[in-house]
């Protein structure tokens, strides 16, 4: 299983495909903060879904997971890992890192 620290998702905007930026936190918490990362796609959904909507992702795309601090996230890496995802992402540190070393306008919860 691989993890990118914080600095290294701006190196997958210039992968081929485009990569996806998978929030998988709860709606609460995306409504507080959300990274946006020009050149990654971005999408929306809560652990608790994905079993149910892993069919609106692409196994040829590489994924890269976030949730708050990188546990949840972790999780989900290794059941898209189990479900033949070849290039999917732990986002280390999650949004908390992101907003403590990238970008302090991202509130932290």
């Amino acid at each position: 299983m691989q993890e990118l620290d914080v600095r290294q998702v701006a190196a997958l905007a210039s992968s081929a495909p485009r990569a996806l930026l998978l929030d998988v936190r709860e709606p609460w918490e995306v409504a507080l903060a959300r990274i946006d990362v020009p050149g990654l796609d971005w999408l929306h959904l809560p652990m608790g879904q994905v079993v149910d909507r892993l069919e609106e992702l692409d196994r040829q795309q590489p994924v890269a997971v976030y949730c708050h601090h990188g546990v949840r996230s972790l999780q989900v890496v290794a059941f898209l890992s189990r479900q033949g995802f070849d290039v999917v992402y732990n986002l280390a540190g999650g949004i908390d890192a992101w907003s403590q070393e990238i970008d302090p306008s991202v509130p932290r919860y």
